[in-house]
């Protein structure tokens, strides 16, 4: 006997769940590939992701999950023998940085405290080192999705500034995107990676490459260039297969259409606060449940955690069985613990398409859980998280 027999609910840090109004986006017939319609909605969509990004630098898409926006970054930027330095602080930087070792580059990892951001003193002192500007380009995640551990990226520019160094400053947004600010141009970063299926509300397939003119210069003499993710191939002002090294993706363009109507319907400011009140909520919850031998955050840097995805560290408690039981008899689904926290944790992600109902939900459905199992718990997650909420909420009436 279970109770899940209801709507399901995804609170894991991506695939985010689709709005109904981007499902309904993708369930129209194909267009012609070549007309107006279809070049034209390409157009905004290109326009408008670089607003949520920030930036007016060049927008390169790739039909591919983020890994494959990862291999047209380093492909035109980087040549063989070429070195980078990953920044630590979870999982996908140096998964970035590794997947460019078979390509002939070189990986240095600079590895933060367990549970904290990477410090800007530490990247400093290291490029300072590098008196010969071996290392070509720094990789680092926005926020890292395994770890929940948000990087502050103002910072770490300035600390390559104060280093004089002319590493490229790599960010992976995907996890960013649509959940909290981020402003490229303004940060002084010179290639972004995002991605689809995260806060951009849109199924994963489809990633996305900001190169500034920085990258742009790089690429001249990069030599991992290849014929698929070359940047010389996609221009804006060709055919509008072009842009995509081939048949366009129709339905994500339309779903990424449909997706960027309701941020920018809501207001981006809007949508970063929702996503802070939400991510709060959570955060509170944690808090609560909190005990010896239970529940505990991952990240002890109260300033690096994130909005966007919260990791939470189960000790004594059983993450998988706890993560079967709310997907099996409750239909909620939560991130398991990847990598290194794999069987010992478990990720509630709060990005995307969520408001109070949804993400209350979620927390009681994780007490209710804990309850079954008789977990160790503080208290109510789900009393604090609703206090949280209301004390956001406006109790003036229209």
């Amino acid at each position: 006997m279970t109770l899940k027999h209801g709507r399901a609910v995804v609170a894991s840090p991506g695939p985010s769940i689709l709005p109904d109004r981007v499902l309904a986006a993708m369930a129209k017939a194909m267009p012609n590939i070549y007309g107006d319609e279809l070049l034209g909605m390409s157009d905004s969509v290109f326009a408008d992701l670089s607003v949520v990004a920030g930036t007016d630098s060049n927008l390169y898409m790739t039909i591919s999950n983020g890994h494959g926006a990862w291999a047209m970054a380093v492909s035109n930027t980087m040549s063989p023998g070429d070195k980078v330095l990953a920044l630590e602080s979870g999982i996908f930087a140096v998964a970035w940085g590794e997947s460019a070792v078979p390509l002939g580059v070189e990986l240095e990892v600079l590895h933060a405290p367990p549970g904290h951001s990477t410090d800007p003193a530490a990247l400093e002192a290291r490029l300072k080192a590098d008196t010969d500007h071996e290392l070509k380009a720094i990789l680092v995640a926005h926020i890292d999705t395994a770890s929940s551990v948000q990087n502050d990226i103002v910072a770490l520019r300035r600390a390559i500034d104060a280093a004089g160094h002319p590493a490229l400053l790599m960010v992976d947004c995907i996890a960013s995107l649509g959940c909290v600010p981020y402003e490229m141009d303004d940060w002084g970063v010179d290639l972004t990676i995002g991605a689809s299926q995260k806060g951009l509300m849109a199924p994963p397939g489809v990633a996305f490459v900001w190169a500034g003119d920085r990258a742009m210069a790089a690429h001249d003499t990069a030599r991992l260039r290849t014929s698929h993710w070359d940047w010389a191939t996609r221009v804006m002002d060709g055919p509008h297969y072009v842009r995509f090294n081939g048949t366009p993706p129709v339905s994500h363009i339309a779903a990424l259409r449909e997706a960027l109507d309701i941020l920018l319907e809501e207001g981006l400011a809007n949508v970063h606060h929702r996503h802070g009140v939400l991510g709060g909520a959570v955060r509170a919850a944690v808090a609560a449940w909190s005990s010896p031998g239970g529940l505990e955050f991952y990240v002890a840097d109260e300033s690096a955690r994130s909005d966007a995805v919260t990791t939470i560290l189960t000790n004594d408690i059983d993450a998988d069985h706890l993560t079967d039981i709310c997907l099996e008899q409750a239909g909620l689904t939560l991130g398991k613990g990847i990598g290194e926290f794999a069987g010992r944790a478990f990720r509630i992600g709060h990005m995307g398409h969520l408001n109070p109902p949804m993400i209350l939900g979620t927390i009681g459905t994780i007490e209710s859980a804990l309850a079954a199992m008789q977990a160790p718990t503080g208290g109510s997650g789900a009393a604090a998280a609703a206090a949280h909420i209301g004390a956001a909420l406006d109790a003036g009436t229209d």
